[in-house]
């Protein structure tokens, strides 16, 4: 999905779309699951997914992370675990960057790689690829996320240099999935061909592709190692319940779940219940056309006034963490543990107090005929955003703040942003971590997503120090930056950051073995859990 933090929220409508497929499948489609046994019944695994069927292409953001059956990047993500940044490692790349000159960098391509149609890879498809992606008139949804990307350009048919405008490393902008250069179109990106015949160098290839079902199968002229799992097939259970309902009697053999209803699926036999970190952030942002939430003082108060471990504890049943900020403790020595908002609903009536804002006789707050009011707008098919909006609104209305929660579609929402608070979610691309953070808290610039920073609201030094940190390499001296970030932030937000989820997944997955859950970003789904890594997955006998 997209961010707060360079991908609008618009995006996500594309980004966990195509990690999925459409309607329920039956018959010989549910010889695929695995149930209890020992060993996988089949090669084949399906799986249920909440997003509609969507474009498989890299411009809509499929696969921009390196994540994904049928695109690879030049590098992608690798760990043991989803406590940590994961590395970026060699994919299509045959090594990692090499630092050429001052803020260029050369990369060797992986020689004998074919994509699905046949034609081989070399350094015009990465070229098409790089340049596709924030050319206007392809207008794709991710354009700004490779800003610090000043070119890509052919060294010879197996290697490229790019060049960036900052000192920064360009791994995490080298995860992008690479599309065939005859394939790449100068018209916008929804219209591409590939949105629904997808040509990638990844070890799946689209078999199916119907109105209510996508079947994956592997390519027998894959440059790497075969998978086991033969076949992949995405079915879209939109509802929460019957996804729970669908994967609990066995005619899927996974799913992502909502907290709750990943918990009660716990003790079922043969059904493993996985929690996975993210850098996934849910918060509140707010208008700058409301006379209470444009106060400074009145965003240091709800901020102060939120107890966000009970909203972990209660409403995320303890999946998930506290969020201050957009940065999350997983970034190590750029986080800044002592820059968080700690729980005080008398601090937060004290500050309002103090900035003119007095309790009316409906407990109620207000300042010079102005009222501690905002409505508060989430998706509405997203069950989850609705209970934190509804959390967050019964805090506010103990510190006297009248919070009117509503839900809508991402179209209303879009023409709102500016009168109205959004429980928002971001963290699209958290293996950068100025990634995470420049688009949600620098005041917006004339390409903004609508949903950067909304409320266009800063503080002092804030702009400077996120400019200064983008333009930096990283190291111990950067850290420090970040962890100034955090520091200025917390003195005047701009947002009511809530907490970093983490993604619940159901998995009947018994006879299979396969790497670990990594770090996950905002977009999810079936993509990643469990099933991130599809050629890893092997029979465990």
């Amino acid at each position: 999905m997209s961010v707060m933090t360079r991908v609008g929220e618009s995006r996500r409508r594309h980004l966990l779309a195509a990690a999925g497929a459409v309607l329920l499948l039956a018959g010989p489609v549910l010889a695929g699951c695995s149930g209890g046994s020992s060993a996988p019944s089949s090669d084949q695994i399906v799986l249920g997914e909440g997003q509609d069927l969507g474009d498989f292409n890299p411009m809509l953001g499929y696969g921009q992370l390196g994540v994904s059956p049928i695109y690879e990047g030049l590098l992608i993500p690798a760990a043991d675990g989803d406590d940590r940044v994961p590395d970026l490692v060699p994919s299509l790349a045959e090594s990692i960057p090499e630092q050429v000159a001052p803020r260029t960098w050369r990369v060797v391509l992986r020689s004998g790689v074919t994509f699905s149609d046949g034609t081989a890879f070399d350094a015009e498809d990465v070229v098409a690829t790089y340049r596709a992606v924030v050319d206007p008139r392809v207008a794709a949804d991710i354009s700004t996320d490779f800003a610090p990307i000043v070119a890509v350009e052919p060294d010879g048919p197996q290697a490229v240099t790019v060049r960036m405008d900052t000192d920064a490393d360009p791994s995490p902008y080298l995860l992008l999935g690479i599309v065939p250069s005859e394939r790449v179109e100068t018209t916008p990106a929804a219209e591409w061909a590939i949105n629904t015949a997808p040509v990638g160098t990844g070890a799946y290839a689209l078999e199916s592709l119907e109105p209510d079902q996508a079947v994956l199968a592997v390519r027998e002229n894959y440059w790497g190692d075969t998978p086991s799992v033969r076949r992949l097939v995405y079915s879209h259970v939109p509802d929460d319940n019957t996804r729970a309902q669908r994967i609990g009697t066995g005619e899927i053999d996974g799913a992502n779940l909502p907290p709750r209803l990943a918990d009660g699926l716990t003790d079922r036999d043969g059904i493993e219940v996985v929690a996975v970190k993210s850098a996934d952030w849910r918060g509140v942002s707010l208008p700058n056309d409301n006379a209470f939430t444009a106060d400074p003082a009145a965003r240091l108060a709800m901020n102060v006034g939120v107890d966000r471990t009970a909203i972990v504890d209660e409403v995320l049943i303890g999946k998930g963490e506290a969020a201050s900020t957009p940065i999350a403790s997983v970034y190590g020595d750029a986080f800044d543990e002592g820059a968080q908002f700690g729980f005080d609903a008398d601090r937060a009536g004290s500050i309002l107090d103090a900035a003119g804002w007095r309790k009316g006789a409906d407990g109620i707050r207000g300042r010079g005929g102005a009222r501690a009011s905002f409505p508060l707008l989430y998706n509405a098919s997203d069950t989850l955003r609705r209970d934190l909006a509804v959390a967050f609104a019964a805090s506010m209305k103990k510190i006297g703040v009248e919070v009117l929660t509503r839900g809508t579609s991402w179209d209303e929402i879009e023409t709102k942003m500016t009168s109205a608070g959004v429980l928002l979610g971001g963290g699209a691309t958290p293996y950068s971590i100025d990634s995470q953070v420049y688009d949600t808290l620098h005041t917006r610039v004339p390409d903004s997503s609508p949903y950067s920073n909304p409320g266009d609201f800063t503080a002092p030094g804030l702009d400077e120090t996120l400019d200064a940190a983008r333009e930096s390499a990283p190291g111990p001296e950067n850290d420090e930056r970040y962890r100034r970030i955090q520091q200025i932030y917390v003195k005047q937000p701009s947002y009511v950051f809530l907490a970093f989820l983490r993604h619940t997944y159901a998995s009947r997955g018994a006879g299979w073995k396969h790497d670990a859950p990594i770090l996950e970003p905002h977009s999810h789904g079936v993509t990643w859990g469990p099933w991130w890594n599809l050629p890893s997955w092997t029979p465990s006998a």
